[in-house]
C-alpha cells in the first residue's frame, strides 16, 4: 500500500472514530457517562481526533514523518483527554473504571512519545493494521452497546481494568527499550592523551607521545597508542591518534611494517578505534593478530583525524585519510620501544579500503621515505558515487550517507549538504551522526538508519557538485605496487556489481589487479575468522614481502 493511501486511509479512520467519540460518549467514557464534564470531554476528544484526521487526509503529501507525527499527537491528545474524563468521572463510576481510564491514558502518551522515534516503522505497522485497526473498532462500539444493555458484574469492570494495565506495562517497556537501544552502547570519551598541544608541530609525522594498552591485546603482542602529527584536508597542520601492534619480545633488528586503514567505527571523537575495548579487531583482525603474533610484524592503524582527537573527521575523503594512514607509519618509525622498516604493505576494509588505496597511490609522493610492496583492500568503497547511488534507499547506504551529510558539510561548507536533504532525514541524520559503528555500537546506527524515510540525499544533489565529489574520491592509481582487491559476493552495502566495474575500469587502463571473490560472503563475514579470504590474507602479504611475483587476474574469467 503506497505511503499516500496509507495516510489517507488512516486519517478518514481517525475522523470516524473521533466522530463515535463525541456521538456515543459511552465508548470512551464507559457505560455510565452522565457527567457533564465526561459527556463534554467525550466530545473534545472526538473534535480532536476529526481534526487530526482531516490534517492526515489533507496533508497525505508529508509521507512517513507526518504521519507518524500526527499519530504520535492524536495518540498524546487521547491520553490527556482520556485522562481528564478519569479525573472527571463521579464516584458512581466505580474506582475500577476511574484506574482504567488513568492507565489507558498514560499508555497512550507513552506510545505516542515512541512513535516519533520509530516514522517508518509505524507506516508499517499502519500499512499492514490499518484493516485490523478498523475491525477492532466495530468490535469495540458493538461491545461498548451491548454492555450497556446488561448490568455489569465487578469481575468484568476489573477485567478491563487489568488489560489496561497490561498495555501500560506494555508500552513503558516499548518506551524504555526504544530509549536503550537507539541512545546507542555507553563509550568512554577521549581522556587528556587525545588532547593536542598548544603549539602543533607543522612537520607531519611526527610522534607526540604514547601509552600502553592492555585491553584488546592479543596473547603474544604488546600494543600501544600513540599520538602524532599528520594534516587537514586542505593541507594544514594536525594531530590524530592511532595505534601500533608488536611482537612480545621483537628483535633488535628492523621488524616488516603493516600500515593498516581500518574500516567506519563512526564520525566522533569517541569512535576512535584507539578507546575501544577491541583496538585491533577491527576488518581483518585475525589475520593481522596472526601476522604480528607467528610473522613478527608490526602493525600501525591511525584512528583518523577526528576520531579520538578534536576535529573533523574527513570520512571517506580518500587523499586526506591516505595522509593520515602514512604518517601514523612515519609516527611509528620514531617510537624507541621498537624498530620497524620503511619497506610495508598496506590494508584496508571497506571506508579502510578506500583508504589503502588512496595510501598506495600517494605514497610516493607525500611520504617518499617509504617503499610499498602491496596494497590489499577488502571490500573497498572504491566507486563512491556509484555506492551513493546504489545503496540510497537501503538502511546501510542511509547511515553512510548521514556520516557524509554531518562531516562533507563542515569539511566543504560551499556545498551546504545540511539544507538539502530529503523531507524527514534531517533528525536520522543529526541522530547518527553521535553514534558509533563499531561491533554492537553498530545496531543504533543501522536502527537510527531504517527510521530515515527515504534517500538521504535527494537525486538532483547527487547529480550536482556533490556528485562531482563523491567521483573524484575513486582511487584510480597508478600504484606502485601489486594491488589485491577482495570481495563478497553477498555484500549488500559494497555491491559486486560495482566493485567488478572498478576493477575492470583499472585492468583496462594497465593496472594489474588481483581480484578474488568468495560466493556467500557479505561485507563482514569476507573479514570474519573463519573466512577463506583470512589465511589467503596473510601468505599474500608474506609473499609480496619476499618479492613473489603477483599473480593479477586481469583478463582472467
Amino acid at each position: 500500500m503506497p505511503v499516500r493511501t496509507v495516510v489517507l486511509v488512516t486519517g478518514a479512520g481517525f475522523v470516524l472514530v473521533g466522530l463515535a467519540t463525541a456521538l456515543i460518549p459511552h465508548v470512551a467514557a464507559g457505560r455510565d457517562a452522565t457527567s457533564g464534564g465526561v459527556a463534554l470531554s467525550s466530545r473534545v476528544l472526538g473534535g480532536v481526533l476529526v481534526v487530526l484526521g482531516v490534517a492526515m487526509a489533507v496533508w497525505p503529501s508529508a509521507g512517513a514523518p507526518g504521519l507518524a507525527f500526527l499519530i504520535g499527537a492524536a495518540l498524546i491528545v487521547h491520553g490527556l483527554l482520556t485522562g481528564w474524563q478519569a479525573v472527571g468521572r463521579g464516584d458512581a463510576d466505580g474506582v475500577d473504571q476511574r484506574v482504567t481510564a488513568a492507565l489507558t491514558a498514560i499508555a497512550s502518551i507513552t506510545v505516542g512519545v515512541v512513535t516519533f522515534s520509530w516514522p517508518v516503522l509505524t507506516l508499517m505497522l499502519f500499512r499492514f493494521g490499518v484493516a485490523a485497526w478498523f475491525v477492532f473498532i466495530g468490535l469495540h462500539l458493538l461491545f461498548s452497546a451491548l454492555i450497556r444493555r446488561r448490568p455489569d458484574s465487578n469481575r468484568h469492570r476489573w477485567v478491563r481494568t487489568l488489560a489496561a494495565g497490561s498495555a501500560l506495562v506494555i508500552a513503558v517497556a516499548l518506551a524504555f527499550g526504544s530509549a536503550r537501544i537507539l541512545a546507542g552502547v555507553p563509550l568512554p570519551e577521549p581522556g587528556p592523551f587525545y588532547t593536542a598541544p598548544a603549539n602543533v608541530p607543522p612537520e607531519p609525522g611526527r610522534l607526540l607521545r604514547s601509552e600502553a594498552l592492555t585491553d584488546g591485546v592479543p596473547d603474544g603482542a604488546r600494543g600501544w597508542r600513540i599520538l602524532y602529527t599528520t594534516t587537514h584536508p586542505d593541507g594544514s597542520a594536525a594531530v590524530s591518534s592511532g595505534t601500533i601492534l608488536a611482537p612480545e619480545n621483537p628483535p633488535d633488528t628492523p621488524l616488516p611494517l603493516l600500515t593498516v586503514a581500518h574500516g567506519t567505527t563512526g564520525i566522533a571523537a569517541k569512535c576512535a578505534p584507539s578507546l575501544s575495548p577491541t583496538p585491533f579487531g577491527d576488518g581483518a583482525g585475525t589475520a593481522l593478530e596472526e601476522m604480528v603474533t607467528q610473522h613478527g610484524w608490526v602493525a600501525v592503524t591511525s584512528d583518523y583525524i577526528g576520531l579520538g582527537t578534536q576535529s573533523i573527521h574527513p570520512y571517506l575523503v580518500g587523499e586526506a585519510e591516505a595522509r593520515n594512514v602514512l604518517d601514523a607509519s612515519r609516527a611509528a618509525r620514531q617510537f624507541n620501544e621498537i624498530s620497524t622498516t620503511t619497506e610495508t604493505v598496506i590494508w584496508g576494509h571497506s571506508q579502510g579500503g578506500q583508504a589503502a588505496l588512496w595510501t598506495g597511490q600517494i605514497a610516493s609522493s607525500y611520504a617518499p621515505e617509504f617503499q610499498v610492496k602491496g596494497i590489499a583492500a577488502f571490500a573497498p568503497a572504491a566507486d563512491l558515487f556509484g555506492l551513493a547511488k546504489s545503496d540510497k534507499s537501503e538502511i546501510g547506504g542511509k547511515t553512510v550517507s548521514a556520516y557524509i551529510a554531518n562531516t562533507w558539510n563542515d569539511l566543504y561548507p560551499e556545498l551546504h549538504l545540511t539544507e538539502h536533504l530529503t523531507p524527514g532525514s534531517k533528525n536520522g541524520v543529526e541522530k547518527i551522526g553521535n553514534l558509533c559503528f563499531n561491533g554492537k555500537d553498530a545496531l543504533p546506527a543501522l536502527l537510527r538508519g531504517s527510521q530515515i524515510p527515504n534517500q538521504v540525499f535527494p537525486d538532483e544533489l547527487l547529480n550536482g557538485e556533490f556528485g562531482t565529489l563523491l567521483k573524484s574520491q575513486t582511487a584510480v592509481g597508478p600504484f606502485p605496487a601489486p594491488v589485491l582487491v577482495a570481495q563478497g559476493l553477498a555484500d549488500p552495502l559494497v555491491k559486486p556489481e560495482l566493485q567488478q566495474a572498478w576493477v575492470n575500469s583499472r585492468c583496462a587502463a594497465g593496472e594489474p589487479i588481483d581480484y578474488r571473490t568468495f560466493p556467500g560472503l557479505s561485507h563482514v563475514n569476507l573479514v570474519a575468522a573463519d573466512s577463506p579470504l583470512t589465511p589467503q590474507i596473510v601468505e599474500w602479504t608474506i609473499d609480496r614481502w619476499n618479492g613473489t611475483p603477483p599473480t593479477p587476474t586481469c583478463g582472467i574469467g
